[in-house]
C-alpha cells in the first residue's frame, strides 16, 4: 500500500506529494536555521586580551612597534644561531628564499626579489621577523632580537651601517632603495 492516494491509474496524487515536499523542506530550513544560530559549540569567544597578544602587525609608519633595539653586530649572530640553516651565510639563500642583493634587477627579465631590491620598507622586514620566523618557532624572537636581525639585514643589502641600531624611532626612517617603486592602489587611504 502506497502511503500516498493514488488516481485511478495508481499514479500518487501530485496535490499530497507537494504538499508532503514543502512540509519536508520548511522542516529542513528550521532546523537549519536553529543550527545556524547555535553554531557547531566549538571552542569559545575569544578575550580582547587574547586578541591583543595576536595583533602584531607593523605599518610603514611603525605605529606599534614595540620597545627594544639592536643592530647589526648583534644580528649577525643571532642570524647564525637561527635563520642561516635555511636562508644561507649572508642571506645568500638555500634551500629557502634569498634575503640579500638583486639591486637593480627588478626592471629585467630575471627579476631578484630581496630585502634590499624589492621590499619597500624597512618596518616591514621587522614585522615579517617578528610574526614568521624563524619558520621551525615563529614569535619565538625577543624584541631585540627581531631589531638586531633587521639590522643585520638591512646592513647586508647596504641600506645601514654596521654599527645603525634599530628601534621604534629609527626603523621607520630608514630609506628603503625601493621605497618609491610601488603604486599605491587607494591613493586616497594613504596608503
Amino acid at each position: 500500500m502506497s502511503m500516498f492516494r493514488t488516481n485511478a491509474t495508481g499514479v500518487p496524487s501530485v496535490r499530497i506529494f507537494a504538499v508532503g515536499l514543502i512540509h519536508s523542506v520548511a522542516m529542513l530550513c528550521a532546523l537549519g536555521q536553529a543550527a545556524a544560530q547555535e553554531g557547531p559549540g566549538l571552542g569559545i569567544p575569544a578575550t580582547p586580551a587574547e586578541i591583543a597578544a595576536w595583533d602584531l602587525s607593523i605599518g610603514p609608519t611603525g605605529d606599534g612597534l614595540p620597545e627594544g633595539s639592536g643592530d647589526a653586530r648583534q644580528g649577525a649572530a643571532v642570524y647564525a644561531a637561527k635563520c642561516v640553516a635555511c636562508h644561507g651565510v649572508d642571506g645568500r639563500g638555500q634551500p629557502n628564499d634569498r634575503l640579500v642583493g638583486g639591486h637593480g634587477s627588478l626592471a629585467s627579465d630575471s627579476a631578484v626579489k630581496t630585502i634590499g631590491s624589492y621590499w619597500p620598507y624597512a618596518t616591514t622586514v621587522f614585522d615579517y621577523v617578528r610574526r614568521a620566523m624563524p619558520f621551525t618557532q615563529p614569535q619565538s624572537l625577543s624584541n631585540d632580537e627581531v631589531y638586531a636581525v633587521t639590522a643585520y639585514l638591512l646592513y647586508l643589502n647596504g641600506v645601514i651601517d654596521e654599527d645603525d641600531a634599530m628601534d621604534a624611532g629609527r626603523l621607520p626612517n630608514v630609506a628603503m632603495p625601493n621605497r618609491d617603486g610601488f603604486i599605491l592602489a587607494y591613493p586616497q587611504l594613504g596608503g
